[in-house]
């Protein structure tokens, strides 16, 4: 069944679902409403633009100035770009992950933010699209922006602590391995 993302913690505490494994970054707000396992993947925030984009070569998100940008609604992703971007052209957000790569391709946007599994997931059909190094200034993020975690029902204790404890065994070297399957 598919669920939309902004959709996803109504679906879990009504018992629609019983987690979400959806890349969701373990926000205290997200908190309230959902208890999260301990942290099964972190995932740095990128920026995504086109082959011969004039912000191709961008080094920091300054060098970002007067693009378009836009990413998925409800994400730690479009926050970063509201939050950290006051220079570009920040248009609203997309409904989803796939929307948000549409919009690059088909050039109504210049750049988007998303997390590098993403980028790496896009790039793969989309071999035009470059995730920019911006090394010289990247975006400011925080665990809670980055790390990811399963949601489960607020309260459903048994479900976090048996999912915890196939958590505990992946160390960062199964983690890739499976990501890069996932990919």
């Amino acid at each position: 069944t598919w669920i939309e993302w902004d959709s996803l913690i109504l679906a879990v505490n009504s018992g629609k679902i019983d987690a979400v494994i959806a890349g969701m970054a373990m926000t205290e707000e997200r908190k309230q409403s959902v208890d999260f396992t301990d942290t099964y993947y972190v995932a740095d925030i990128v920026a995504v633009t086109m082959k011969g984009s004039k912000y191709e070569n961008a080094k920091s998100i300054k060098d970002l100035t007067g693009a378009k940008v836009t990413s998925q609604v409800a994400t730690i992703w479009y926050d970063t770009i509201e939050e950290q971007l006051q220079n570009a052209e920040i248009m609203p957000p997309v409904d989803s992950t796939p929307s948000t790569i549409t919009s690059l391709t088909s050039g109504k946007s210049d750049v988007i933010v998303i997390d590098m599994p993403t980028a790496l997931a896009a790039q793969m059909s989309n071999p035009d699209m470059v995730i920019l190094d911006l090394t010289e200034g990247d975006f400011v993020t925080s665990s809670e922006d980055t790390d990811f975690g399963i949601a489960v029902k607020k309260g459903n204790t048994e479900l976090v602590e048996e999912l915890n404890k196939v958590v505990s065994k992946l160390d960062d070297a199964k983690k890739e391995e499976l990501m890069k399957k996932a990919l």
